[in-house]
């Protein structure tokens, strides 16, 4: 969690009051719009869904891991196992709202701080499969290490050094990031949150070069509190953001204080103030003007640790629930046979499949290389964080009482202390981590159009001269001609995808949804035109449609590789098929409700609520005076 608030009676001359716009709507869009990655140089899977192509070549045969690799990693992951069973209270954590000096200690001594850092830097050069493995790991056992370790090197100083670092800056700073040293990553303030043209934080130039005077203050930085060396996004000019490499122990960097959460009560999220701090020259990342675009990059990968984040909380579920409906008798019988419960727990099996293999697939695409991942990363992080919401309430919902109930209260009257509460309060905040659920969907939206908007998008912008519209015209007519009517032709009733087996009817789905969600998006271009961008419920549907096909892609190509190298185990197949038959009528369900939907009238209600047109709906509640 990264974002400037400030404490009552703290000072802070000069900064902005809350809600004080600082950008307008057109400044907003040009700097978004000027760090996105315009060039597409490798074939994306996703990207070719949305443009009604399914480019099966891209993720199937499932992408395989390296064995050197696997057996590299294996004693890391099994001391680090015995650690977290033998050494770490997530009680504790959850309890004191601390993770344990010597809990730091010890994974420092793991080497669990430079996960993904060559070892040339005295890292453990291990592979981003390996280290989402890694995290899930963790995460399976306390959520508040996982913000730890994924704040210090998903989004923290090592990635960014590693992708835009010069050889100075990273033998300078990765071995001592290497050997433990916190890093985080600071960009939210008070009225910055996805929006960064509201950036308040500045740096300015010293008159001979030589360093920038930082000033600003930054908003739930997590890692922010024990930090040694942080990532700082400033702006340095007229629609110029700028990262810095910011060591915490310089002067004018203040901890202003540490904030407290719902959940992850270990973590280490603060205010973070910067007061005339002396930046050196040298420690500008990439160069002025790159930092948002800079961040972007970043997240392609730092993105994966939520999803398999979720992926291994799903599991925890899965074995908690699972144990669970099989003891708890109810009316003769366990309650895992009864089919409310049943249901439950079959769709949390498929699902939990399904997730894996979304996780899996994206970070073994990161390593494998040649495919552009930013739109599987953000669909990964969406798709499973949401997924595991679910599961994470239904496990809730299968344990019941005791499910609502805390471990530590479990414990003290001799019950197994599963930690489902715990559970549900740290996992709701990866809704809302790098990049919302709302977000995401924009994020993708907007590439998912990109096409279009290249060909035909003056002819829908009303700011665009005559001659312009007449030359995206042409575009548009000669592209169109040829494209869509391929949309409408396809030979999917053949016996195609027979390497599947009986996930091949999936298969066939996807390809025939794909054209189907291509001509719904241009139906949709067509029909709303220049208004499209803020039918957001319509834009985040065609989203999710397209995060089912890259989830039952994954996972029947998931299942067919694990079948084929175990042959014995058919249960890959069997949870594959659940989980796309859920997913596919997911799909049905959301292509329908593009065009019949309740979202003009869901917008006006909300609208005359905003105007206070319904408060008669709020009488009969506490009435609290509203502060200024």
């Amino acid at each position: 969690m990264t974002d400037v608030l400030t404490p009552t009676g703290a000072s802070n001359a000069g900064a902005p009051k809350p809600n004080t716009p600082l950008a307008t709507e057109q400044e907003a869009r040009e700097v978004a719009e000027a760090a996105r990655e315009k060039e597409w140089t490798s074939p994306s899977f996703v990207r070719e869904l949305f443009a009604g192509r399914l480019r099966l070549d891209l993720v199937h045969p499932f992408p395989e891991l390296d064995a050197a690799e696997v057996e590299r990693a294996r004693p890391f992951m099994e001391r680090l196992e015995r650690f977290l069973r033998d050494e770490v209270d997530g009680d504790r954590i959850d309890r004191e709202g601390k993770i344990p000096p010597e809990v730091i200690d010890g994974l420092r001594r793991l080497g669990a701080f430079g996960i993904k850092i060559p070892a040339e830097y005295g890292g453990l050069g291990l592979s981003q499969t390996s280290y989402t493995h890694a995290i899930g790991l963790v995460t399976s056992h306390d959520g508040s290490l996982t913000a730890l370790l994924s704040a210090a090197q998903s989004i923290g100083v090592p990635q960014p050094l590693k992708l835009f670092g010069t050889p100075e800056q990273k033998q300078r700073y990765l071995p001592r990031l290497a050997r433990g040293a916190i890093s985080a990553f600071a960009l939210t303030e008070t009225n910055v949150g996805s929006d960064p043209a509201a950036l308040s934080t500045h740096a300015e130039l010293s008159a001979d070069a030589t360093h920038w005077i930082l000033n600003g203050e930054k908003l739930w930085c997590t890692n922010g509190t024990v930090a040694e060396l942080m990532v700082v996004m400033a702006r340095t000019g007229p629609k110029k953001i700028t990262a810095f490499i910011v060591e915490a122990d310089w002067p004018g960097v203040e901890v202003v204080q540490r904030l407290d959460f719902m959940g992850l009560k270990g973590i280490e999220n603060g205010i973070i103030r910067f007061t005339d701090v002396r930046v050196p020259a040298e420690n500008v990342l990439w160069g002025e003007g790159k930092g948002l675009k800079l961040a972007l990059i970043t997240l392609n990968t730092g993105r994966l640790t939520l999803p398999a984040s979720a992926a291994a909380c799903a599991k925890r579920c899965l074995e908690i629930a699972r144990r669970w409906s099989g003891e708890r008798v109810q009316w003769g019988q366990p309650i895992g046979r009864h089919d409310a419960v049943a249901q439950k727990l079959g769709r949390m099996a498929a699902d939990t499949f399904g997730m894996e293999a979304v996780s899996d697939l994206a970070s073994r695409m990161a390593d494998r290389g040649g495919t552009d991942i930013r739109l599987e990363a953000a669909m990964a992080k969406m798709w499973n964080t949401e997924m595991g919401w679910r599961i994470v309430d239904d496990t809730l919902q299968i344990r019941g009482g005791r499910g609502y109930e805390t471990a530590d209260s479990l414990r003290s009257r001799g019950e197994r202390p599963d930690p489902v509460e715990r559970m549900m309060r740290d996992f709701r905040i990866n809704l809302i981590f790098e990049g919302s659920s709302e977000i995401m969907r924009l994020f993708i939206a907007r590439e998912a159009v990109d096409t279009h908007l290249s060909l035909a998008g003056d002819l829908i912008d009303p700011r665009a001269p005559r001659a312009a519209k007449l030359r995206a015209f042409a575009r548009s007519a000669a592209f169109y001609s040829r494209w869509y009517p391929k949309l409408w032709l396809g030979l999917d009733r053949l016996p195609l995808h027979g390497e599947f087996g009986i996930l091949a009817p999936h298969l066939r789905f996807v390809s025939r949804s794909a054209r189907r969600l291509a001509r719904t998006l241009f139906h949709c271009m067509v029909r709303f035109g220049s208004k499209l961008e803020r039918r957001q419920a319509v834009l985040g549907r065609l989203v999710e449609i397209g995060a089912e096909l890259l989830a039952i892609t994954a996972a029947c190509s998931r299942a067919t590789a694990m079948v084929k190298a175990d042959p014995a185990n058919q249960g890959p197949l069997q949870l594959a098929d659940l989980f796309s038959r859920h997913a596919r009528r997911r799909v049905e369900e959301r292509l329908a409700a593009v065009f019949d939907n309740e979202d003009v009238a869901t917008y006006r209600v909300a609208q005359q609520v905003l105007a206070d047109g319904h408060t008669w709906l709020e009488r009969g509640i506490v009435r609290y005076e509203q502060a200024d």
